[in-house]
């Protein structure tokens, strides 16, 4: 029957009694199998953890940049790790660097939540931050945002 048609003759169960067969074209139904491994790797995401280190004597501009790349990365969906390096006699005030790491907390409150709390660990104290947003989400708003601006720069040419 399989020949009468053009198509290959698939054994699906093996093992039922009796055996299952299937009459399907073989060759598209492994390309349909490919497609769909492909398309499901190209929706993974891998998780970043970036890293951004201060001082707790940081100037007010210096730490207003490093809260917009903070922003960006957790925007993105990555996670950030704060480092807070303490130098020479910055060390007796750890303190110090626990309240620049609360006040960054809750200044990026609103795209992020506090992983880990702020942890002192030798000369560093280390916060991680994690994304409110999953990782899927910020990239498949960011493709919208791509395509919108796309279309609207074709739409002036035009």
């Amino acid at each position: 029957m399989a020949d009468e048609v053009g198509l290959d003759l698939v054994e699906i169960a093996p093992d039922a009694n009796p055996p299952v067969c299937k009459i399907m074209d073989f060759g598209k139904y492994k390309y349909e199998i490919a497609q769909k491994a492909r398309e499901a790797r190209q929706n993974q995401t891998h998780i970043v953890v970036k890293e951004v280190r201060m001082r707790p004597k940081i100037e007010n501009h210096d730490y207003e940049t490093k809260r917009a790349h903070i922003e960006k990365f957790l925007k993105g969906g990555d996670k950030v790790k704060v480092t807070m390096q303490f130098r020479g006699r910055e060390q007796t005030r750890p303190e110090l660097g626990f309240k620049l790491l609360q006040r960054l907390a809750e200044d990026v409150a609103l795209f992020a939540f506090v992983e880990f709390a702020p942890k002192q660990e030798g000369r560093n104290m280390t916060m991680v931050l994690g994304p409110t947003k999953k990782k899927t989400e910020a990239v498949a708003e960011q493709r919208a945002a791509r395509k919108a601006k796309e279309l609207a720069a074709a739409k002036e040419e035009v």
